[in-house]
């Protein structure tokens, strides 16, 4: 992805790390639940090495399985530069994905920030083998983010709102956020702020205690939730789309298979997703658990 990985996702990582290299012999993801005939296509779904995207092919992997699907599980395997050669080359069948950061990856050059902008980018720069099917509503994205008493105090719903009281609002995020976005900010929405403080890992709590009045929190923390937050809403596309996306292999993939992950992202908005990570990174659920009771609630499998 193209986010910055913060010391709370690594920790995280590493506390879900046994469970996330064990996910294909859980009785929740296992194939002997609802396996399809012996002579059915082998499905392959893997992941990048970071709790969200096991949460999310565990997802994937359990609706396919409630469809008949034989279905493989290859969680945490690693960065996209090692997982990307593996769904190329028919290794992995599906992967959950994020559509700005792959097209950044697939086309460093691409100024895209829409998501239809960015959607025939990839139809243009992905090889033929590879294809992303519908995104969900769900983005784990760069976002600026306030408390809900500074958003109903000056009655703030979007980044465009900001304008009328930037100047007085000191902005937090990592260190490298100033040099990043503030030409940017001021393209787009007019944005000019007080001072910017550089809180990296710390900037939910710097909102929350006042450090800060707005950040630059990812739109699927759960510190959103555990602290009260409201992500103001990126009409301009500043930070550009990143929409979760099954990319899959399709010489690997039939109509049940894409009928099935295009129902999954139907469901999945942002506000969902950040309450589905607060188990898995926060409650300390596992994601197989997480993925098989959003499945259930939603009439998946």
């Amino acid at each position: 992805m193209k986010r910055l990985v913060s010391a709370l996702a690594v920790a995280v990582t590493a506390a879900l790390a046994l469970t996330a290299c064990g996910g294909g012999s859980d009785p929740l993801s296992s194939t002997s639940a609802s396996a399809a005939p012996a002579d059915a296509k082998k499905v392959v779904v893997g992941s990048f090495n970071f709790p969200e995207s096991v949460l999310l092919a565990s997802i994937y992997a359990q609706a396919l399985q409630a469809k008949g699907v034989t279905v493989e599980e290859k969680p945490n395997i690693g960065s996209r530069e090692i997982v990307y050669g593996q769904i190329k080359s028919g290794g992995l069948t599906v992967l959950p994905e994020y559509i700005g950061s792959l097209l950044a990856f697939v086309d460093k050059t691409s100024t895209a920030k829409t998501e239809d902008e960015i959607l025939a980018g990839l139809k243009k720069e992905l090889p033929a083998e590879l294809e992303v099917l519908q995104p969900a509503a769900a983005e784990d994205n760069n976002s600026l983010t306030v408390t809900k008493e500074t958003a109903a105090k000056h009655n703030l719903t979007t980044i465009e709102d900001l304008a009328k009281v930037s100047k007085d609002f000191v902005v937090g995020g990592p260190p490298e956020f100033k040099e990043r976005q503030e030409q940017n900010f001021k393209d787009a929405y007019g944005l000019e702020f007080k001072e910017w403080k550089p809180t990296g890992d710390t900037t939910a709590d710097a909102i929350k205690s006042g450090t800060v009045q707005v950040g630059n929190v990812f739109t699927t923390d759960p510190k959103i939730l555990l602290n009260g937050l409201v992500s103001l809403q990126d009409t301009k596309n500043a930070f550009g789309a990143d929409n979760v996306a099954p990319l899959v292999y399709q010489p690997g993939v039939d109509d049940t298979v894409t009928s099935t992950l295009d129902a999954v992202s139907a469901k999945l908005d942002t506000a969902t997703l950040v309450t589905l990570m607060k188990r898995v990174s926060v409650d300390k659920d596992d994601p197989p658990v997480v993925a098989k009771d959003w499945l259930s609630q939603n009439g998946l499998v």
